[in-house]
């Protein structure tokens, strides 16, 4: 049996969980009104003394990898290659888009199903993927049956219409079901894009409980790795790196025929 800590700092509130196999044994959601760094430590303590947890006993540590806010990934992985580090375990790092299309395949019944991960990426954006869920033996998709996932489009980083024009004709008359914080932003949009065929998971779930039970399956496929080997799963560009190309590109320098 494994033990897993699991950790989302993609979204402003962010979630924590407990997870040994595929039981989820607690589970917390943060204070939106602190940062991640401000609170991380005391919730990490609270959460395993309520279930009475030594941090020793964590067999492994799972993280959402991204995408999501850029300083949010940055305070979570280092957070958790910390306490890796120091414990000397392996880190699973999951994609948070691939944890919303388990939570939008576990609202459904259907076999097989088109699911999406939507997750407002500022500036007028949304991080995206599609998903096709594949049908397992006997028509289970639940995430405890380990539903194979094939990815149709994304992912990506993009304005929400362009996005959306292409769903509805991949979809091609059948519903998809959507999970993801951009839901709430752009529902009118969804709506209009996808009429009937848009089905919204309403309300949200905290994605570390998610997290914590893929990091279970990667963990026992042999996938977790070293904590130094976490990297950020990035769809857009750092603002730092666009700065800096900005800042490398020389100025424009007009001739004679004005070129």
């Amino acid at each position: 049996m494994l033990l897993v800590l699991a950790l989302d700092t993609t979204t402003r509130p962010g979630s924590l969980a407990l997870v040994r196999d595929d039981q989820v044994l607690a589970v917390a959601s943060g204070d939106p009104g602190r940062t991640h760094a401000e609170r991380l430590p005391g919730d990490i303590t609270s959460l395993l003394s309520g279930a009475r947890v030594d941090l020793k006993q964590i067999d492994v540590f799972a993280v959402a990898a991204g995408p999501g806010s850029f300083t949010g990934l940055r305070i979570g992985i280092a957070t958790i290659q910390g306490l890796a580090f120091a414990l000397d375990r392996p880190v699973v790092a999951v994609s948070t888009l691939d944890a919303l299309a388990r939570i939008a395949a576990e609202s459904t019944s259907q076999s097989p199903a088109l699911v999406a991960a939507w997750m407002d990426a500022q500036r007028s954006e949304v991080f995206a993927a599609l998903y096709q869920v594949c049908a397992r033996p006997g028509g289970s998709q639940s995430l405890d049956a380990g539903a194979a996932f094939d990815l149709i489009d994304g992912p990506v980083s993009e304005a929400p219409g362009e996005v959306l024009v292409r769903w509805h004709q991949m979809a091609a008359g059948r519903t998809i079901h959507v999970a993801g914080d951009g839901v709430g932003r752009y529902r009118d949009l969804l709506a209009r894009h996808l009429g009937s065929l848009y089905q919204p998971v309403e309300p949200l779930p905290a994605l570390a409980p998610v997290i914590g039970r893929l990091g279970v399956r990667e963990a026992l496929s042999g996938h977790a790795v070293a904590p130094h080997a976490v990297r950020p799963i990035y769809v857009r560009r750092p603002d730092a790196e666009l700065a800096r190309d900005r800042r490398q590109v020389p100025p424009a320098t007009t001739g004679r025929d004005g070129a």
